[in-house]
């Protein structure tokens, strides 16, 4: 390679924070500041499944981890749930043409889930993050990050409002439950899909898609996609009729007026509007 002349990630990471800066690089920063996701000392487990989402994250936490003003470390992680050798070997190609230093570690949860016949995705992704949590601990990580996008925020909402009768968000951050002291963090939660997408295909990249056989057999069997391949079809009518109906979508549950809720729950602690109907007239129930 001669003098000044870039390597393959190099040029990649060019095109985020000059082409892609404000839709993919400025939004990745802007959801980073917003939500408070990296502070200074922190060590984080960049997990990567060898998708475009995470792929482009794990990009995107590298160049922050060179320039930011805020130091933290990062170890690069991959967990194989029982992918092919072949999309391994895709996953360890792309690491190496994007210069990500991963570390593969395996777990054969695919084989737990084909003999599940309900809900084999949901199952699939708790399985996993429960050993990303468990894997990035052991790497001395306090912080696991993920790769959702705004996409997948905008149709979480829906699916908790039209299939799981809840008003629920996916959050940008959380403490683990079972993991105490851990944290996760979506450092992809305000980009959208669709520059994810135009900047992997700007550079010819191929990244796995799920790689699941069981998904693959519902695909072959003609049962047609899961409820969020619903949503999502769903969400592109609503864009026809609005292209701004996302921001709507995510706008509504940062201004949740709770005195205009039958009824909403904090943890186990239920509130419903006839427990104070009565005491606040001037609040609740008033018609002006």
């Amino acid at each position: 390679m001669n003098e000044g002349q870039m390597t393959a990630a190099e040029e990649i990471t060019r095109q985020i924070v000059r082409k892609f800066r404000k839709p993919i690089w400025g939004k990745f920063l802007e959801g980073i500041k917003n939500y408070e996701l990296i502070q200074e000392g922190d060590r984080i487990a960049v997990c990567i499944s060898g998708g475009k989402d995470s792929m482009l994250m794990a990009m995107c936490m590298k160049q922050l981890q060179k320039y930011s003003k805020v130091p933290f470390e990062a170890e690069y992680l991959v967990m194989d749930p029982g992918y092919a050798p072949e999309n391994i070997q895709r996953i360890r190609g792309n690491a190496e043409l994007l210069d990500i230093p991963v570390k593969i570690v395996g777990a054969r949860i695919f084989d737990a889930v084909e003999v599940i016949g309900k809900n084999p995705c949901y199952m699939c992704a708790r399985m996993r993050r429960g050993y990303l949590y468990k894997y990035a601990k052991e790497l001395g990580c306090g912080k696991i990050a993920l790769g959702h996008h705004f996409d997948d925020v905008i149709e979480t909402i829906l699916m908790g409002m039209l299939c799981g009768s809840q008003i629920q968000t996916m959050m940008p951050k959380l403490h683990s439950e079972h993991f105490p002291g851990m944290q996760l963090i979506r450092p992809m939660y305000m980009v959208r899909e669709e520059d994810i997408i135009r900047w992997r295909d700007l550079n010819g990249l191929k990244f796995l898609s799920c790689a699941c056989s069981v998904t693959q057999s519902i695909d072959v069997n003609g049962d047609g996609g899961s409820k969020r391949q619903e949503i999502k079809q769903l969400l592109k009518q609503l864009r026809g009729l609005d292209p701004a109906v996302d921001m709507h979508i995510f706008r509504s549950v940062e201004n949740v007026n709770l005195q205009t809720l039958i009824s909403y729950h904090i943890g186990e602690e239920y509130h419903h509007f006839l427990d104070t109907y009565d005491e606040g007239r001037n609040i609740r129930g008033t018609v002006t």
